[in-house]
């Protein structure tokens, strides 16, 4: 606590911020840099509480060149353009069952062209929403790509070359990820996009091949096929490895059985450009070591994501990194190896890849560095949603890691599949609708994670989150009054548990 309270004594007694230093340089309280959903909450935070703050953020255009404003990638590439593609997926299914409901609607093919018009709109006004935010807090915005010229100062390079030096008592870097590239596959680079340039596309990408096995990979691949695409994903070994597996297993079910193709356990070696412009994939099949091959019109490399520390210069500020991530190692308050050096979002070792902790953590930052609060952020029990065309939503441990941490004798899986009330009347497939409860088995039984797979899964956990993050139990969640017809309230209904081995699927009304 000692410490805190000096550091933000230190931060208090800083000069006015935009003030000219030695040789022209301009002084700061904070500088923060990278303009994604973490650095700009902190840039704003500190900014509401008196603090002068610079925010410096460069797009990097993609090997394909495309390129995008202020935000990061949530904004730009990310969370926003994907729920809006996944809502667009959405309404093809609903119009598939509005003639059940007795709508006359004609089945019309989708028009990539004017969603990807709507879409990269908003997305474009967000971006200026952003500078405008920035502007109202008087926090001073440079598109510059920053560089450490040492442990205070900062060296900003403009797209025309004019060089900035900014120096601050506290740094941020929020700087992020970006996706990675399989450079040991041939064609790789020249021939396949990334989710970088998959939502700026203006034309559709037409028959496509995903790789990957992350919930980037599911969401795309998932989205396409809901959008009337011939869509592959293909998986090298298991899908959402970071997930509840069984979770993952009826994800990947579902997709499989409603049009998307999985290729499990193989893996890419060499795109080819044909003479009519399509791409020819050839793979190999990790089991049997068989060589197959596929023509496709786009492929979409979804195989993790890099850290953006490269260009920062991160050894002359004394900044330390996992030598095998490439990520900043961070403590509880989220300071590098360089005290007054901070570091939060993707771009941090050992953190969730997700705007709401990276905007959280932000936010906490500037207020421990205004000596507002002593609260850390709490990475325990964080709600994400996976966006795939039956949604999966989760908080909290998966049954693995709570088997794990508590072991087998000490967990009680509660467990139900369920149908939603709007696929009766259509006859939707329901068979991967499914959730489950992880508790400790002794009484009151406090719930350790929950699992939802099923529609509007972010909105039913978003709500069930708080209870779980408020200690809650079992006992408390039957207790609660659900709300009919619902599909949340079959989380209220949960009765039957694995170790009963009684058949768990939910009947009646």
């Amino acid at each position: 606590m000692a410490a805190l309270r000096g550091a933000a004594a230190r931060f208090r007694g800083r000069a006015p911020g935009g003030a000219r230093g030695a040789a022209g340089r301009q002084c700061y309280d904070l500088l923060v840099i990278g303009g994604g959903s973490g650095g700009l909450a902190c840039a704003k935070e500190a900014a509401q509480l008196g603090k002068k703050v610079a925010v410096l953020d460069y797009v990097e255009p993609s090997p394909r060149g495309t390129r995008w404003g202020l935000g990061g990638t949530c904004v730009n590439v990310g969370c926003i353009p994907k729920k809006l593609m996944h809502q667009a997926a959405l309404l093809g299914g609903m119009i598939r069952d509005a003639p059940h409901y007795g709508w006359r609607v004609a089945q019309a093919p989708h028009d990539w062209a004017t969603m990807a018009d709507a879409v990269q709109n908003h997305v474009k006004s967000l971006n200026w929403g952003h500078r405008v935010q920035l502007q109202d807090r008087k926090v001073k915005y440079l598109n510059v790509k920053a560089s450490f010229v040492d442990a205070h100062t900062v060296c900003g390079v403009s797209k025309g070359g004019e060089e900035t030096l900014l120096s601050a008592e506290h740094i941020v870097i929020a700087t992020g990820g970006r996706p990675r590239y399989p450079t040991h596959v041939e064609g790789a680079l020249e021939y396949g996009i990334t989710s970088d340039d998959l939502f700026w596309l203006k034309e559709s990408p037409g028959k496509t091949l995903v790789v990957g096995a992350s919930y980037v990979a599911l969401e795309c691949a998932g989205f396409l096929t809901g959008l009337g695409l011939d869509t592959t994903v293909m998986i090298r070994s298991v899908p959402l490895r970071a997930f509840d597996q069984q979770m993952a297993s009826l994800v990947t079910e579902h997709m499989a059985g409603h049009g998307t193709r999985v290729l499990r356990g193989c893996a890419p070696e060499r795109v080819e450009k044909l003479p009519g412009q399509q791409l020819r994939v050839t793979w190999v099949d990790l089991a049997s070591d068989r060589k197959d091959a596929g023509t496709f019109d786009t492929v979409l490399w979804a195989i993790g994501r890099v850290p953006e520390t490269a260009s920062l210069n991160l050894e002359k500020a004394g900044v330390r990194t996992n030598p095998v991530t490439g990520k900043i190692l961070v403590d509880a308050q989220e300071a590098t190896s360089i005290p007054h050096i901070y570091a939060i979002g993707d771009v941090a070792e050992g953190r969730p890849e997700l705007t709401p902790t990276a905007i959280m953590a932000g936010r906490l930052l500037a207020q421990r560095l205004s000596g507002r609060t002593s609260d850390l952020m709490d990475y325990s029990s964080v709600p994400t949603t996976v966006f795939t065309p039956l949604e999966y939503g989760c908080v909290g441990l998966s049954e693995e890691a709570a088997v794990a941490r508590h072991g087998e004798e000490h967990v009680e899986v509660y467990h139900a599949f369920y149908k939603p009330l709007e696929f009766t009347v259509p006859q939707r497939d329901a068979s991967q609708c499914y959730i489950k409860m992880v508790c400790l088995r002794e009484p009151p039984q406090l719930v350790l994670g929950l699992h939802f797979l099923g529609p509007n899964a972010g909105e039913v956990t978003q709500g069930f989150a708080l209870g779980i993050k408020c200690g809650a139990s079992f006992q408390q969640v039957i207790r609660t009054v659900g709300i009919h017809p619902t599909c949340a309230e079959e989380v209220a209904k949960l009765r039957i548990s694995k170790r009963s081995g009684l058949d768990p699927t939910v009947t009646g009304c």
